[in-house]
C-alpha cells in the first residue's frame, strides 16, 4: 500500500484518521454528560462512571489481542467488522434505558473501538513510503490528541442543545461512511487471513484475561460503596480476579503461541516503561474524568463551557505531537521528553489542586496548556521507549503490552478516583459540620430572611434554610474532595519520576528506527 497515490491515498488518510478520532472522541465525550445521564437513568454519579470504565476495560482486553486477531482473520476483514461493531453498539448505547444496558453496550463499543484505533494506524502507515512514514506518525499523533480534546467540547454542545443519546448516535453516519470507504479503497495485504492453519488460538488465555480484568475492575470500582471485604460480592470477585490473572500469567508463559506475550516483561527497560505508562494512563483518564464533574457540579459550568475550556489550550498538544514524532524518528532520546512530560503533568495537577470555587473558564487556560504539553511529551516517547532494548521482531508485541497497561492505568485511575472522592467527601463534610460556629443561629437568621422575602411560614422557611446550608456544605465538601484527587494524581507522578534512572536507551540503526515507528503505528 505504500505505492498508493493521489485520491485513493487521501481517502485512506481521511478514513483511518477519522475512524481513530471517532473512537477517541468516545473515550471522553460522555464525561461532560455524566450528570445528565445519571439523572436520566436514575443512578448516582459514581454508578454512571461505569459507562466510562466498561469502555476502558474492553480496550484493555482487545488492544493486546488486536495483532493476533488481524493476522487470523485478515486485517481488512477485522477492520471492517470492528467498525460495524462500533457503529451498531453506538446505536444501542443511544437507545439504552437502564444503567446495565448502556454499560453492556459500551463494553461492546469498546471492543470494536479498541481494534479500530490499532488497525487504523497500521493501514495509514502502509499508505506511505518508508521515507514519509514520520508524516504518518505525525498525522496520527495529532488525532491522538485531537480526539479526546473534541470529545468534551462536542459532548458539551450536544448536552446544551439536545440530549445525551445523541452523543452516541452521531457515530452512526460517520461509521457507515467509513465502512463503505474502507471496503472500496483499502486493499488486502498479500496473504492476510490465509495463515489460520499455523495459528493456534489461546482461548484459555483470552478467557482468563477477560474474567480477571473484569473482576479486578469491579473490586476497584465498587469497593468503597460495598464496604470492601465486608461485602461477599467484593470478596468473591477479588478471589476470582487474583486466581484468573495468576493463571493467565502461568498460561501465557507456558504456551508457544500466547494471546499476550508477557515474557517480554522480563526486559527491565520494558518493565519500568510500563510503570510510567500505567501512571500516565492514570493521569490522562482521571483528569479528564474529574474535571468535567468538578466544573459542572461545583464550579457551575454548563456542559458546553466545560468542553470549551479544554479545546483551545489542548491544541498546543496537537501541534506538539507531530514534532515529537519527527524528533524521535531522527533518533533523539525519548527520556528527556518523558521526564519533562511527567514534570509538566505534576505541575498541572498541583495547580488544579489549589484553585478556588469562584474560578472562571479562562482561568483554566494556562493549566490546560501545561497538561496538553505534558501529554504530548509522554505519548509517543513512551511508545518509543517501550521498544528500546527489544529485538525488532518483538516491537509490536512490546508496544501492545505497553498500550494495554496504559488503558488499564486509565480504568484503574477512574476507579481509584471514585473511591478517593467518596472518602474525602465524607471526611471534609464531617470537618466542615464540626467546625461550624453557631450553626443553629445561622440557620435561624437565614430562615427569618427567607420568610421576610417570600412570606413563607416559619416552619417552611426554616426547612429551606437548613436545605440551603446542607447544599452549601455538600458543594464545598465535594469541591475539596476533587482538589484532593488532583493532588493524589500529582503524587503518583512525583513518585514515578525517580524511576527514570532505570530506563535505558539504545542507539538505533535506520532500519530499527523505521521498524519501531511501524510497530508504534500498528500496535498503539
Amino acid at each position: 500500500m505504500s505505492k498508493i497515490k493521489g485520491f485513493a491515498k487521501a481517502i485512506i488518510i481521511i478514513t483511518t484518521v477519522s475512524a481513530a478520532i471517532m473512537e477517541l472522541i468516545d473515550t471522553s465525550i460522555v464525561n461532560v454528560a455524566l450528570s445528565d445521564m445519571s439523572g436520566s437513568l436514575g443512578v448516582n454519579i459514581e454508578d454512571i462512571s461505569w459507562v466510562i470504565t466498561s469502555y476502558a476495560i474492553a480496550n484493555v482486553i482487545i488492544i493486546p489481542l488486536t495483532g493476533f486477531l488481524a493476522e487470523y482473520f485478515g486485517r481488512k476483514n477485522y477492520y471492517l467488522v470492528s467498525m460495524i461493531i462500533f457503529t451498531l453498539a453506538s446505536y444501542m448505547c443511544g437507545q439504552s434505558s437502564s444503567l446495565l444496558e448502556i454499560v453492556i453496550w459500551r463494553f461492546v463499543q469498546g471492543i470494536g473501538g479498541g481494534a479500530l484505533l490499532s488497525t487504523s494506524q497500521a493501514i495509514l502507515f502502509d499508505a506511505f513510503d518508508p521515507k514519509d512514514r514520520g508524516k504518518a506518525a505525525g498525522l496520527f499523533g495529532m488525532g491522538l490528541i485531537l480526539g479526546p480534546t473534541l470529545g468534551p467540547t462536542l459532548g458539551g454542545y450536544i448536552m446544551q442543545h439536545f440530549s445525551w443519546p445523541l452523543i452516541f448516535m452521531i457515530n452512526i453516519p460517520i461509521g457507515i461512511l467509513a465502512t463503505v470507504l474502507s471496503f472500496v479503497f483499502i486493499d488486502e495485504k498479500e496473504g492476510e487471513g490465509k495463515n489460520k492453519a499455523n495459528i493456534k488460538i489461546d482461548y484459555l488465555g483470552i478467557g482468563l484475561l477477560t474474567v480477571g480484568i473484569s473482576c479486578l475492575q469491579f473490586v476497584l470500582e465498587r469497593g468503597e460503596s460495598e464496604d470492601w471485604f465486608n461485602s461477599e460480592a467484593i470478596r468473591i470477585c477479588a478471589i476470582v480476579a487474583f486466581v484468573s490473572l495468576a493463571t493467565f500469567i502461568w498460561q501465557e508463559l507456558r504456551v508457544k503461541q500466547p494471546a499476550v506475550n508477557i515474557r517480554l516483561l522480563g526486559n527491565r527497560n520494558l518493565a519500568f516503561t510500563t510503570v510510567f505508562t500505567f501512571v500516565a494512563g492514570i493521569g490522562l483518564f482521571t483528569s479528564v474524568f474529574v474535571y468535567p464533574v468538578l466544573a459542572q457540579r461545583v464550579l457551575g459550568f454548563t456542559s458546553y463551557e466545560t468542553g470549551l475550556a479544554l479545546l483551545a489550550p489542548t491544541m498546543a498538544g496537537v501541534i506538539a505531537m507531530p514534532l515529537m514524532g519527527i524528533l524521535l524518528s531522527k533518533g533523539v532520546s525519548p527520556l528527556p521528553f518523558v521526564a519533562t512530560g511527567f514534570v509538566l503533568f505534576t505541575i498541572y495537577a498541583f495547580i488544579n489542586a489549589g484553585i478556588s470555587p469562584d474560578i472562571g473558564r479562562t482561568d483554566l487556560f494556562f493549566p490546560f496548556i501545561i497538561r496538553a504539553l505534558g501529554i504530548a511529551m509522554c505519548q509517543l516517547p513512551l511508545v518509543n521507549q517501550a521498544v528500546a532494548g527489544l529485538h525488532p521482531k518483538d516491537y509490536a508485541t512490546g508496544i501492545g503490552l505497553n498500550n494495554m497497561v496504559r488503558q488499564l492505568g486509565g480504568a484503574s485511575g477512574i476507579a481509584i478516583a471514585n473511591n478517593y472522592i467518596a472518602q474525602r467527601y465524607a471526611q471534609h463534610r464531617i470537618d466542615l459540620v464540626s467546625n461550624m460556629q453557631d450553626g443553629a443561629a445561622q440557620a435561624g437568621l437565614m430562615a427569618q430572611n427567607i420568610a421576610a422575602r417570600t412570606g413563607d411560614a416559619a416552619a417552611v422557611a426554616n426547612t429551606k434554610a437548613l436545605a440551603f446550608m446542607n447544599l452549601t456544605v455538600d458543594k464545598q465538601s465535594y469541591f475539596l474532595a476533587y482538589l484532593d484527587t488532583f493532588r493524589l494524581i500529582g503524587i503518583f507522578f512525583i513518585l514515578t519520576i525517580p524511576l527514570i534512572i532505570f530506563l535505558r536507551t539504545k542507539k538505533k540503526t535506520a532500519e530499527e528506527l523505521a521498524a519501531s515507528i511501524k510497530a508504534a503505528n500498528e500496535a498503539h
